[in-house]
């Protein structure tokens, strides 16, 4: 059984886009959810049966209660079951921005086995955006758009742009990696203007991913917001629920153990579940030290540490003298990285960042070296290995 959920637009008959009156033309019946009278006698009049009565409490249905919803998909169940063919459910604006209940009645149809299809239709914001709309448009720089715009847009690319129709939860994911990283470089640049538009990329993926998930009834972006906002106040009971929290450390004992009361913790076999496991090496090593030193597997001092790493490095030498196989230098040198994390934390010091500053710092150097030698006639290549060390001495004091 094929279940299509139409938009009827914001309700005047001559803002049903061709669309949804061919999709509900094609489909032959349907019930309509709160739409108006004369909406409802205009697609009766064009070759539409309106089945009257099926939606039962219909703003309920809309604002997505469980029990009227399950109660409504039985009803249509009920009468395709006993008639035949499809049915369409025509909601007024745009199903993936005007009408709440859409995951839930997805999940419900799901349930009883129909197939879905989403039809969108003119959103009802773009109505009331028409009448409150200057009679002279503002320029570009003067518009302001809000958040349901921007959930608004999302829909209508999905539904309108080739590209974005094409995407998927796994397609997206090299640019959502690609936009935090953007993001990362405009906070190290002290790029504010830059870091204003990067996070608006990155929230474009994050409302792209909810997008998709709402088309299929998973979840919405109200749904990451809900979850999101009860997680935040669980896991601050000292700001929302007057308990008392004597410092940071007393705070991150504390948001463990809340974590590990959550379903997602209770899962967890091991303290070190949950962290990325595609996280960069450097900073997935920290975090793992973190989540250690909390239950007191720490060193007692950056000493300690340092100590430590002249042992790895006296391993690693003596692996390289004994010309053991690659794979346990390979293991040795690990351990040197690993215990320079474990400085670089007990130093207080971020080791991605460290090393992400050490690589620009190497980058300015030898583009100031590769200049020089331009400048001169010479390519890099070309000079000997004390020219190239006189060179660098000369690039730490110019391009420190």
């Amino acid at each position: 059984m094929l279940v299509r959920i139409v938009g009827l637009g914001p309700g005047d008959p001559a803002l049903l886009t061709l669309g949804s009156l061919d999709a509900l033309r094609e489909t032959g019946r349907a019930v309509t959810l709160m739409a108006p009278r004369e909406l409802t006698k205009y697609l009766a009049g064009h070759g539409v049966e309106i089945v009257r009565d099926a939606a039962g409490d219909a703003p309920l249905v809309v604002r997505g209660s469980a029990g009227a919803i399950d109660a409504f998909v039985a009803r249509l169940l009920a009468i395709t079951t006993t008639e035949g063919g499809g049915i369409a459910i025509g909601v007024l604006g745009n199903p993936l921005s005007d009408f709440p209940g859409l995951p839930l009645l997805l999940r419900a149809l799901e349930r009883g086995g129909a197939r879905t299809e989403i039809v969108p239709g003119m959103p009802r914001a773009t109505l009331s955006s028409a009448i409150n709309m200057p009679l002279l448009p503002l320029p570009p720089a003067s518009e302001h758009r809000s958040w349901n715009d921007l959930v608004e847009i999302m829909a209508r690319l999905r539904g309108a742009c080739p590209w974005d129709r094409e995407q998927t939860h796994r397609t997206l994911v090299p640019y959502l990696i690609e936009e935090t990283y953007e993001v990362v470089e405009a906070i190290e640049a002290a790029d504010l203007d830059g870091l204003c538009e990067e996070l608006g990329d990155l929230l474009l993926q994050i409302v792209f991913h909810a997008q998709l998930a709402a088309e299929t009834g998973k979840f919405t972006i109200a749904d990451v917001i809900d979850a999101l906002s009860n997680k935040m106040i669980r896991r601050h009971p000292h700001v929302f629920a007057g308990a008392v929290i004597e410092d940071v450390d007393a705070q991150w004992r504390n948001w463990e153990q809340l974590k590990s009361q959550e379903k997602t913790g209770r899962q967890r076999k091991s303290r070190l579940d949950g962290i990325p496991v595609h996280l960069g090496a450097l900073q997935r090593g920290q975090r793992m030290q973190e989540k250690a030193a909390r239950v007191g597997f720490d060193w007692p001092s950056p000493s300690r540490v340092l100590e430590k790493l002249v042992e790895e490095l006296a391993e690693l030498a003596e692996a390289r003298r004994e010309n053991q196989d690659d794979a346990h230098v390979r293991e040795e040198l690990g351990d040197v990285f690993f215990t320079l994390v474990n400085l670089s934390r007990s130093l207080g010091i971020d080791a991605e960042t460290a090393v992400r500053e050490a690589n620009d710092k190497f980058y300015r150097r030898f583009s100031f070296m590769e200049r020089r030698a331009a400048q001169d006639g010479k390519a890099l290549s070309d000079m000997s290995l004390d020219e190239l060390e006189e060179l660098w001495q000369l690039a730490k004091i110019q391009a420190a």
